[in-house]
């Protein structure tokens, strides 16, 4: 997929949500547990019920690699059914992969080519051989950790290198890589007042925001500070509508949820 069609997306659909697919067997309905793969069936009814409310769909990839061979052909089951049922959506593998060269490139072809996901997440400590191998693959979009939302994101990201955050140098020295263009960015909703100075070093990259919601970022913040004019924003929220309810009406009830957040944002593009 292009920057392009998301963005066509966006405006389409006028929403600029993603919903995190991290599927735990001990949170979800119980009667789907006596289905032959209760994964699978979860979030086909998830993605069946939200797909017009958000741009994007984002399965953490651990969620699914702790139950095995069962959990990873679950895995490929719902990007095939995403890729065949509602090839607009934007695909993201949230693997946070990063290796030596040759090792990355073996990863981005299990996520780009093998499984056919349109970006995958990566951390970028290695450096540019172990980004780059992502980078080089037409209309596949890679999506750096720059500053995150966990508490743990001050023990590195935010300390001073030769007077400025480590997280600023990570991604003004990206900037220059070798199809630096296919970049997007992973930068946590609880640190909204960190995006002014975000968008001075990266204009016009796309944000993978997570943190809305059941970890307590702002929308609304989140969109002042960080919006740019093709509104560069995919704001990811997983527990929050996919576990809103255990019923056998699951599926509505994370509609319900969806359909807050696309409201919400709805307002902020109109």
């Amino acid at each position: 997929m292009t920057t392009q069609q998301l963005i066509d997306q966006i405006k389409i659909k006028k929403s600029f949500l993603c919903i995190g697919l991290d599927v735990d067997l001990n949170k979800i309905p119980e009667h789907l547990l006596k289905e032959e793969d209760p994964i699978f069936s979860f979030n086909k009814a998830i993605i069946d019920a939200t797909h017009h409310l958000c741009v994007a769909y984002k399965p953490n990839t651990a969620f699914y690699e702790a139950y095995g061979l069962k959990g990873w052909k679950s895995l490929e089951k719902t990007i095939a059914y995403l890729n065949e049922k509602y090839p607009e959506i934007f695909t993201i593998a949230d693997a946070k992969r990063g290796d030596i060269g040759n090792t990355s490139t073996m990863y981005a072809k299990a996520f780009f080519e093998d499984l056919a996901f349109d970006s995958v997440t990566v951390a970028p400590y290695m450096g540019k051989d172990s980004v780059e191998p992502f980078l080089a693959f037409d209309n596949k979009h890679t999506i750096m950790l720059a500053l995150t939302s966990n508490q743990g994101a001050f023990d590195f990201q935010t300390n001073l290198v030769d007077g400025k955050e480590l997280y600023k140098h990570v991604i003004e020295t990206s900037t220059s890589w070798t199809n630096s263009e296919n970049l997007m960015y992973v930068v946590g909703a609880t640190k909204a007042e960190y995006f002014t100075e975000i968008r001075q070093l990266i204009p016009d990259s796309f944000l993978l925001v997570p943190g809305v919601g059941a970890q307590g970022g702002s929308l609304q913040e989140v969109c002042q500070y960080g919006m740019n004019d093709q509104v560069g924003l995919l704001i990811n929220s997983s527990r929050g509508i996919i576990y809103a309810s255990k019923s056998e009406n699951f599926a509505f009830a994370a509609a319900e949820k969806a359909e807050e957040l696309q409201r919400q944002m709805e307002v902020i593009l109109t």
